[in-house]
């Protein structure tokens, strides 16, 4: 799995230093996907699953969202989440059904 930084938000003059966000690329199983963490406000995460489109075969998918605890208390937990809801999902797509790796 690799992981990237990108900036999340433009920097302007008179605003604070920019922030980043973390972005999580791995694949599974023949499917790529791109794992992040959006900041909801000052102190949660949600996690946000993407499962990029295979050559010529549809279009790319936001996963959505798995479970009623929305939020995160840190970015890494949110990424980590986001991680292991795109195994399950491709379990769900590939006969396993358990969501286990």
């Amino acid at each position: 799995m690799q992981s990237t930084t990108t900036p999340a938000d433009e920097k302007s003059a008179n605003e604070e230093p920019t922030t980043q966000e973390r972005l999580a690329t791995f694949t599974y199983r023949g499917w790529f996907f791109l794992c992040r963490a959006e900041r909801i406000d000052d102190q949660t995460y949600r996690p946000v699953v993407r499962c990029e489109a295979r050559e010529g075969k549809g279009e790319d998918i936001e996963l959505p969202n798995d479970t009623s605890e929305a939020s995160y208390a840190t970015e890494a937990e949110a990424l980590r989440h986001a991680e292991q809801q795109a195994v399950r999902w491709v379990h769900d797509r590939t006969g396993d059904g358990r969501g286990q790796a």
